[in-house]
């Protein structure tokens, strides 16, 4: 009975050694599952690396701009333009060299994609303006938009406006003393400028540039 007693204790003493085993071993599965259900989790979200990068909105490639001409080649549209008067283009030569009298300016005057050309054709010898123009890019060429042609005038860009400015003369007055000058103002409407003010200015013929009286008005 001793015996028998005694191997039942040995038994339950294996039991116990069993189950402690296969209690850690189920711990130790707990343990690894709940390893693998938090890969799992993270796997969800997706690696870092397998994420696509959004850096914003993707941006169009700039279309080719077109390249300013030179003066020469300004004064060769001038030349082409069948708007411009005759006696404009004879008079447009090279004062020394190839020195052109002309004053050329780019801006944005009618929202095109490319810079519209102010050109002013001046004479050598005083500079006098005697004629004005604007030129458009419109389907690859520079087409003339405005154009004033009674001297003395002279055009330019302000603030986004076509400004021109005609010099007028009285009878007897010299070149270089203009009885008064009106300046307009243009604004591009869709197809073509549109005078937005004009404002007169009276000059006095008081004392001239040089010192010297102005000539008395007939």
């Amino acid at each position: 009975m001793r015996r028998l007693g005694t191997g039942v204790i040995r038994l339950s003493g294996a039991l116990k050694a069993v189950t402690a085993a296969v209690a850690a071993v189920t711990a130790l599965g707990l343990f690894v599952s709940a390893c693998a259900t938090g890969g799992a989790g993270a796997r969800d979200e997706g690696p870092a690396g397998s994420d696509p990068v959004i850096a914003g909105a993707a941006t169009p490639s700039p279309s080719p701009t077109t390249k300013e001409p030179t003066r020469a080649e300004v004064v060769k549209i001038v030349k082409d333009d069948p708007q411009v008067a005759k006696v404009v283009k004879e008079d447009l030569k090279p004062c020394v060299a190839d020195e052109y009298p002309v004053d050329v300016s780019y801006g944005d005057l009618t929202g095109g994609d490319v810079d519209d050309i102010v050109v002013n054709v001046m004479t050598c010898g005083d500079a006098v303006g005697v004629g004005s123009y604007v030129y458009r890019m419109k389907n690859h060429r520079y087409q003339n938009v405005f154009k004033a042609e009674e001297p003395p005038v002279y055009a330019e860009i302000d603030r986004g406006d076509l400004v021109v400015t005609q010099q007028m003369y009285e009878k007897g007055d010299p070149v270089s003393y203009p009885s008064s000058e009106e300046v307009i103002t243009y604004d591009w409407r869709t197809s073509h400028f549109t005078e937005i003010s004009r404002t007169r200015n009276e000059y006095s013929n008081a004392v001239g540039n040089s010192g010297t009286a102005a000539p008395t008005k007939k």
